[in-house]
């Protein structure tokens, strides 16, 4: 029922590192084996990072745009041919790539580019077989054809779906988000669409988490110098729903509808109880 990986070697399922972006970003990884374990030799490489609001680091929004550039390069050190950085963006393209301040931080990073994608023509439709209820998608068409797909959401609040994590992220790989919202169960909608884009390795940025007023804001920012890792989205999504407050209180992962369902679907796993997860110091 659940991922192959689970208790099959010495890494734990999740890692948590505390400290700055870069070495931060850098030991959550380490931590599960390195970058490695995921990338091989000429892999072309999709990264998913929250890149959809005109809004500069500190409002919590976007990913952190150190986070982005730790994991570029390290995919490039791996051995990957290509690395792109893609999102469709909420608001102004050209403003969401110069404001996140990602495509700058990326600027020098071998073989890595940055785009932020919404016309037709970067999308192609593709049929969700595990789907339950949503069936099909527009999918863009370089996470298609990518060999490896890393989610790296920054942890924040939603007003819809409670929290905005690896998960929902993926909402932003396909071109009519708002289908999501008008004609299906949106946390079912989320679950149909993770069966198909389902991370190779998740990297949640909780340097900042947006505590309230998602996925928007300005909300309450909490600095929590914190990156969480893992080869399980819900997993992931899991530990980070568990680590911090959300609109002032405590809530438990099953309490998050997208992230339940998955776990019930064999998605992923949030019986953290049951997993090792391992906490360093970067």
């Amino acid at each position: 029922m659940f991922p192959a990986y689970a208790g099959a070697d010495s890494y734990p399922h999740i890692s948590i590192a505390k400290g700055g972006l870069e070495e931060a970003t850098k030991a959550a990884v380490s931590t599960l084996g390195g970058m490695k374990v995921f990338v091989s030799q000429g892999d072309k490489v999709v990264i998913k990072p929250n890149m959809s609001f005109a809004h500069p680091p500190e409002r919590a929004t976007n990913t952190h745009p150190e986070v982005v550039r730790a994991l570029s390069e390290m995919c490039i050190e791996a051995g990957a041919a290509s690395v792109m950085v893609l999102d469709n963006p909420l608001q102004g393209a050209e403003l969401c790539l110069e404001r996140s301040g990602i495509q700058e931080a990326c600027r020098l990073v071998p073989q890595t580019s940055v785009h932020a994608f919404s016309s037709s023509r970067f999308f192609r439709e593709v049929r969700l077989d595990q789907g339950k209820n949503m069936r099909q998608a527009s999918v863009m068409q370089d996470v298609l054809e990518a060999d490896v797909l890393i989610a790296a959401p920054v942890a924040k609040s939603h007003s819809a779906t409670g929290v905005s994590l690896s998960m929902k992220g993926m909402m932003g790989l396909i071109r009519d988000r708002g289908i999501m919202h008008r004609r299906y169960n949106l946390s079912s909608a989320i679950v149909d669409l993770c069966t198909l884009l389902r991370a190779d390795l998740t990297v949640i940025d909780a340097t900042r988490v947006l505590s309230s007023h998602g996925p928007y804001g300005p909300g309450e920012v909490i600095s929590a110098r914190t990156i969480i890792a893992s080869r399980d989205m819900v997993a992931a999504d899991a530990k980070t729903v568990e680590m911090f407050p959300w609109y002032g209180r405590d809530i438990r992962p099953d309490q998050v509808a997208h992230i339940r369902e998955a776990h019930e679907r064999g998605l992923g796993r949030m019986d953290l109880e049951n997993l090792e997860t391992r906490t360093v110091t970067a």
